[in-house]
């Protein structure tokens, strides 16, 4: 999940100096908030713990809004009677309001307030969770769960900004070492909390959860003050409707491949929609220039796009392991929800515990190290998931999950800052905006596509035994999202685990790509020319 930065696309940095690439420091870039008037080193008032509990507990409802609602996916829709269609869309709906919104919600948050912004999206998020969890069809929780989305965009967009502006000094160092604590948390606790959740009370227990944690947070976040900003920027509309419509369009390709096959028109016609919006949106965005939500001039300068496409190597396979892997080992392997969970420890665990370590690393070596060892790491996990088998003990699922983990937790503690430090001080703001996006956006397309080539795969598999492609389509969805058919299981088994294997190798080979990109484009030259 990405890290938030304030509503107005500027990036948070301590005051201490951070590394950056080869030994480059950020420590200039604090000037970017230097307009407001200082405040004491232990300022923060009464309102200092309720306004950091309130962005940490809101924050740590984003990410598990994301696994928990994976985990629950299967049980949810046996229970509401869903097609593979409408199911996976429970889990898009959300990710393409949450991947387009939040600059478009940073940009309200600068004009209507942060506060007000913040408790907006607490009660969204909190409110159709509930919706979720009494929803009687699958039609109500796709719907609720789009608009869920925006109330997480708006969250993610003003939390930090909230943090920023209500608190300075150490106050402010402590207030934002829980806030990216809280996100690996829900994070890493996503899929085993989740697990046990299903296990114990049912798929809509975990809903609920998620409604129950917006409570306090948004009583926390009445007590947290106010701030807007002066020098707003106009809502960039056209650019916002573009993008939005363009994720849509390329999520219901996905979503339509799976169903129908990547070669029909219902698949080719939505997928040129999506490639024309995104061709559309970037004119939009080069045409309004220094006013544009999403500074595409930027990716000009070779070492922040390779530092702002890291996302689509490391957060990619993260989430497709996350979301769908569970599911794998349900109907596949036969385990239980809570069990699935606590499988992927070892890849969920080093992500909450190494981002730390990895500021650390990056201090003592570069950033460039640290990143282009991350990339490899997960390539290596990735190469090694062509061992996965269903009936894996926990040790040879810890194989290559344990690399895979390793390298996604050392990425998540340098990526912010290698891409804002590859960029001008006086660009570090829209570098942060364009790569937070990135980031989001590419975990969208990754939940979507995933399921897409999964279930292709699988479904030729069961088309080699003989099985009609409609048929063979449906079961395979069906197996994609944890329910494997009895009659054809060791069918089923087969081609999805063969379909791990193939996705093992795709990621693995955009992973040792990335380290390649980052490792020539992050050069002591290239840096020492920032």
């Amino acid at each position: 999940m990405a890290l938030p930065f304030p509503g107005n696309g500027r990036p948070f940095f301590p005051a201490r100096p951070a590394p950056t690439i080869e030994g480059m420091t950020t420590s200039s870039l604090s000037g970017t908030r230097r307009s407001r008037p200082a405040r004491p080193e232990d300022d923060g008032g009464h309102g200092y713990w309720p306004t950091v509990a309130a962005v940490a507990s809101a924050s740590m409802m984003l990410p598990f809004s994301v696994t928990g609602a994976a985990v629950a996916l299967p049980s949810m829709a046996a229970d509401l009677g869903s097609s593979v269609g409408a199911a996976q869309w429970m889990l898009n709906a959300f990710n393409i309001t949450f991947a387009a919104l939040p600059l478009a919600a940073g940009g309200l948050a600068d004009r209507l307030g942060r506060r007000r912004v913040l408790l907006t999206g607490i009660a969204l998020v909190g409110a159709l969770s509930l919706l979720v969890a009494l929803a009687p069809s699958m039609a109500v929780a796709d719907v609720a769960r789009a608009v869920q989305g925006g109330g997480a965009a708006a969250v993610l967009a003003s939390g930090a900004a909230v943090l920023a502006h209500a608190t300075s000094g150490r106050r402010r160092r402590l207030a934002f070492g829980i806030l990216g604590t809280s996100f690996g948390a829900g994070l890493a606790s996503g899929p085993l909390v989740a697990g046990a959740l299903v296990e114990a009370a049912g798929w809509r227990s975990v809903f609920l959860l998620v409604a129950a944690m917006s409570l306090p947070a948004w009583l926390c976040a009445t007590r947290a003050p106010e701030s807007r900003d002066p020098a707003r920027r106009p809502l960039d509309v056209a650019g916002l409707t573009a993008f939005t419509a363009g994720l849509a369009c390329l999520s219901f390709a996905f979503v339509q491949a799976s169903s129908a096959g990547w070669g029909a028109a219902g698949t080719l016609l939505p997928l040129a929609a999506a490639v024309a919006l995104v061709a559309l949106f970037t004119a939009v965005e080069l045409r309004r220039a220094g006013r544009a939500m999403f500074d595409v001039r930027l990716f000009r300068r070779p070492e922040f796009a390779a530092v702002v496409c890291q996302p689509f190597t490391v957060t990619l396979g993260f989430v497709i392991l996350l979301v769908y892997l569970p599911a794998y080992l349900q109907g596949v392997a036969g385990r239980t929800v809570l069990a699935s969970g606590l499988l992927l420890l070892p890849m969920t665990a080093p992500v909450l515990l190494l981002p730390l370590a990895a500021g650390l690393l990056a201090a003592r070596t570069s950033v460039r190290a640290v990143l282009t060892g991350a990339s490899a790491l997960i390539a290596v996990g990735a190469l090694l998931l062509t061992t996965l088998r269903g009936d894996a003990s926990w040790w040879e699922l810890a194989l290559p999950l344990l690399p895979f983990g390793a390298g996604v937790g050392l990425a998540f503690g340098v990526m912010d800052n290698a891409a804002v430090g590859t960029v001008p001080v006086e660009n570090a703001g829209a570098a942060a905006g364009v790569f937070n996006t990135m980031r989001i956006t590419g975990e969208s397309v990754a939940v979507a596509g995933a399921a897409a080539l999964l279930t292709t795969l699988t479904a030729a598999r069961l088309g080699d035994g003989g099985l009609p492609a409609g048929p063979a389509a449906r079961l395979a969805g069906q197996a994609v999202q944890g329910k494997v058919d009895g009659a054809h299981h060791a069918a089923l088994a087969a081609g999805f685990t063969g379909a791990f294997h193939t996705l093992g190798l795709v990621l693995a080979a955009l992973s040792a790509l990335g380290a390649v990109l980052t490792y020539l484009a992050l050069a002591p030259h290239r840096a020492g020319r920032q």
